[in-house]
């Protein structure tokens, strides 16, 4: 069986098409079909069956393409581990959402220029449902993502994901407004005839909003949409809503932040990479720098 032929049914799963998985590996619709229907014979089962004016994988096609990740990250990992002692060096990819680059990835490039200067980073901002579509696309090596304990993330089979850091978040509004403390439900329920800013490229704010919102019994106003922390600040300062914030963010003039508690609203920040890479040692000395600098105290962090 080769392995080629597994990876194009892997494709085929993630893709839905003949034709989307040919221009994704550079090849035509007919030799993607040509190859599918060799493994088919090899496995003794039909793998696709007709489906409209395309195909969907049958059954037994899922249950294939669900294996043929972890055999493909296994001989991934068997060719990476030809030179377990190499030294690292090469292009990491990376892409991950701003505050992990900015705070936590971009630290590590001075560093590495003295200890790996074999050793380089590509960087790429993007937010974590971009993030883990370039890495199911192989077009990057690292997903630096983030997910909410009230909006946790899917877990896929095909990745691997390392916790790195936490950061409680608060309800941010105008300076001017009642500051009285309470369960995040009861802060919500003040701020229910409010207009609602969540984030423009990530839905995850805003499940927390809605998860929290029904809680205290009512549906949020959702108005504004930015990614920027400091224009969300400038929105809310603007008198235009209320939004989620890092508690530890400094807060314009204009700007309160609100603690959130009983539920928590606390942002996980994870490294994930697929199955089989971190092997690679680069990719296992960029994601282990991550941990342990995550690991520290903020005022210890070099």
């Amino acid at each position: 069986m080769e392995t080629r032929r597994l990876q194009l049914l892997v494709e085929l799963a993630r893709l839905g098409s003949m034709r989307a998985v040919a221009e994704a590996t550079g090849t035509t619709t007919s030799t993607v079909s040509q190859q599918i229907a060799v493994l088919a014979r090899e496995m003794g089962t039909a793998l696709i069956e007709p489906h409209g004016r395309r195909v969907r994988l049958t059954p037994a096609g899922r249950r294939l393409a669900e294996h043929a990740v972890t055999i493909l990250g296994a001989v991934e990992a068997a060719h990476l581990d030809l030179a377990p002692g190499a030294e690292p060096r090469g292009t990491v990819r990376v892409a991950g959402f701003a505050t992990a680059i900015r705070a936590h990835l971009l630290p590590l490039v001075t560093e590495l220029a003295t200890s790996h200067p074999g050793l380089h980073l590509l960087v790429r901002e993007h937010e974590p449902t971009e993030a883990l579509a370039l890495l199911a696309a192989d077009e990057t090596d690292l997903a630096l993502t983030y997910d909410y304990n009230l909006a946790p993330a899917t877990a896929e089979p095909a990745v691997r994901s390392t916790g790195l850091w936490t950061a409680r978040w608060g309800l941010g509004v105008p300076a001017r407004s009642d500051p009285q403390p309470g369960t995040a439900p009861e802060v919500f329920a003040r701020f229910a005839g409010h207009d609602w800013i969540v984030n423009s490229r990530s839905t995850a704010d805003e499940t927390v909003i809605r998860t929290l919102a029904s809680m205290a019994g009512f549906t949020p106003r959702i108005t504004h949409r930015a990614d920027n922390l400091d224009l969300v600040q400038g929105m809310i300062t603007a008198g235009l809503g209320v939004a989620l914030l890092p508690a530890g963010l400094p807060t314009a003039p204009d700007v309160r932040l609100i603690p959130l508690h009983a539920p928590d609203v606390v942002l996980r920040a994870h490294a994930v990479a697929r199955h089989g890479r971190l092997n690679w040692p680069p990719l296992a000395l960029i994601t282990d720098l991550l941990a342990a600098r995550s690991a520290l105290p903020e005022d210890r962090r070099p």
